[in-house]
């Protein structure tokens, strides 16, 4: 099983649709996989849950939340605490506890089922609130306390457990643009991280800021895995996360003759070809020693998912489903039926890109 999470200091840059893309392909080629949403936006929530249903989850979970899991749990009977935790729960409120210092559930929430393959943990806008814990607890970590070890690990071991579970091959996680500590601990306790990078100048800039705040993470890290027991070191990851390379999104395409090896307009061509340059200045050898030249110089796909979908991504969002199979679903509305499906081919093409570009991640993942 691999943790992967797509990240990005940029905000815009199709993060979610890239997340929610590629973790479909996965189940495309054959392997059973796990979203969780860790953007308190919830975008890869929306993606797959429709919002009325989303809304039953969160309702039944808000007590626990705003007025505590401990509190909460005390005014339901056992039978009422085990019903609720035989449906689909968030993120939060499997943190809760954590959050609270109290002992773990007994029994996990099953994961919503988008398809018998494809699973999501929802998100929750409440997250901040799990990062204020982790920062009040980081200083402990390095004398080894236990809460404040299970505090900055939970993520990965919650992504462990479903893994153990459900038998997932794959968890993929989805990030907010932020640097903030709650990135931090997610990040660095995954196995491998991908950047999804737009062809501007923002883009290197954020290249610039994660490759500075991995070398400050890992250090903080190593610190603290030096600082502790064997048995508490069994919590965290063996290696510190690896870098699996860039893809550049949602980007224009060249359009007449001497094009350049990507199929880009020129101007977007001239920062593109500064990413690379940019990852090997300012992302630490650790970090990505593992990948050929080739894999860091190239996007991952290559070309497959670079160029722009333009209003695709957001028919995938409204539908509840990925591009391709769109055009063949029964609901769509009266008003986008026309256009969809006289576009059939665009749909149903990017279901090819995507599962190409999955393979090649694969092939980078394989390298871990």
């Amino acid at each position: 099983m691999r943790i992967i999470s797509v990240f990005n200091n940029k905000g815009g840059v199709g993060k979610t649709t890239l997340s929610y893309h590629m973790a479909y392909a996965l189940t495309e080629i054959g392997y059973k996989v796990l979203m969780i949403d860790l953007d308190p936006q919830c975008n890869l929530t929306i993606h797959g849950i429709d919002v009325e249903e989303l809304h039953n989850i969160w309702k039944k979970e808000d007590e626990f939340i705003e007025t505590g899991f401990d509190a909460a749990k005390k005014e339901l009977s056992a039978n009422e605490f085990l019903e609720m935790n035989k449906e689909p729960r968030t993120i939060h409120y499997l943190l809760k506890p954590t959050e609270e210092g109290t002992g773990d559930l007994e029994t996990l929430p099953p994961p919503f089922a988008i398809t018998n393959k494809l699973n999501i943990i929802p998100g929750r806008l409440t997250l901040h609130m799990y990062e204020n814990k982790i920062s009040s607890r980081w200083t402990e970590a390095y004398v080894g306390d236990p809460l404040a070890i299970r505090t900055i690990t939970k993520i990965r071991s919650l992504a462990c457990d479903y893994a153990r579970i459900y038998g997932f091959d794959f968890v993929v996680i989805d990030t907010s643009p932020s640097l903030g500590v709650l990135n931090k601990v997610i990040i660095s306790t995954v196995d491998g991280f991908l950047i999804p990078a737009l062809p501007d100048m923002f883009s290197m800039y954020g290249i610039k800021n994660i490759g500075s705040s991995l070398a400050n993470w890992k250090r903080d890290f190593d610190a603290i895995y030096n600082l502790i027991s064997d048995k508490k070191r069994k919590q965290f990851p063996k290696e510190f996360v690896k870098f699996l390379g860039f893809t550049i999104y949602n980007a224009k395409k060249y359009n007449g003759s001497n094009n350049n090896p990507w199929d880009l307009a020129q101007s977007h061509y001239n920062y593109a070809k500064q990413i690379p340059i940019t990852i090997k200045q300012y992302i630490n050898s650790e970090i990505r020693e593992h990948l050929t030249d080739d894999m860091i110089n190239t996007p991952i796909g290559l070309k497959n998912v670079m160029h722009s979908h333009n209003t695709l991504p957001g028919m995938a969002q409204k539908y509840k489903n990925p591009i391709w199979k769109i055009p063949s679903l029964d609901n769509l509305e009266r008003e986008d039926t026309a256009t969809i499906r006289g576009n059939r081919k665009v749909y149903e093409k990017t279901k090819e890109a995507y599962i190409d570009f999955t393979k090649d991640l694969l092939k980078r993942v394989n390298t871990l």
